[in-house]
């Protein structure tokens, strides 16, 4: 980790850096390596997506520094919740993490077409109170062809194998 970033992560612990590597996004906690300095705390999903290996070298750009960041949100989605008060209100409550979904949900449309029907279709949940899209693949849309659904998932230490 570069010498300036890290000076300016080593005050929080459980820190998320989020950005791309080789232009893949990622999302990742800053962790202590050996030898007390920080690193980035990276699955082996994320390095197989990158194609990347231990001792190479890859493109980092980090984007964002914190808890839960915040999504860019497409200017045709904030148009639409702009005109749309109840859904806006609604959205604004959700927490960053579903605020992603519905991003990723509208902007994932490969056709113009099913975009605009996705907004219409968003507002419309969000007027509803629907908290997030339905049906959404989430990470396994982001990483299909990439890697595997299991590896985009860790078990949680201690958890038993449901095989």
């Amino acid at each position: 980790m570069p010498e300036g970033l890290q000076a300016a992560l080593d005050t929080e612990d459980g820190l998320q850096i989020e950005g791309t590597m080789d232009a893949f996004p990622f999302r990742a906690p800053v962790a202590r390596m050996d030898g007390g300095r920080l690193g980035l705390a990276l699955s082996e999903a994320l390095l197989k997506a990158v194609k990347a290996r231990p001792g190479s070298n890859v493109n980092v750009e980090v984007t964002r520094v914190g808890d839960e960041p915040e999504v860019r949100v497409p200017a045709d989605w904030v148009e639409a919740l702009e005109a749309a008060p109840e859904a806006l209100a609604l959205y604004e409550k959700v927490t960053p993490m579903a605020r992603r979904e519905w991003v990723r949900w509208v902007a994932s449309a490969k056709l113009g077409e099913t975009r605009e029907r996705r907004i219409e279709v968003g507002i419309d949940k969000l007027s509803k109170g629907m908290r997030r899209p339905c049906c959404f693949p989430g990470i396994n849309f982001v990483t299909k062809g990439l890697v595997e659904a299991e590896e985009t998932w860790v078990a949680l230490p201690g958890a038993k194998s449901r095989d």
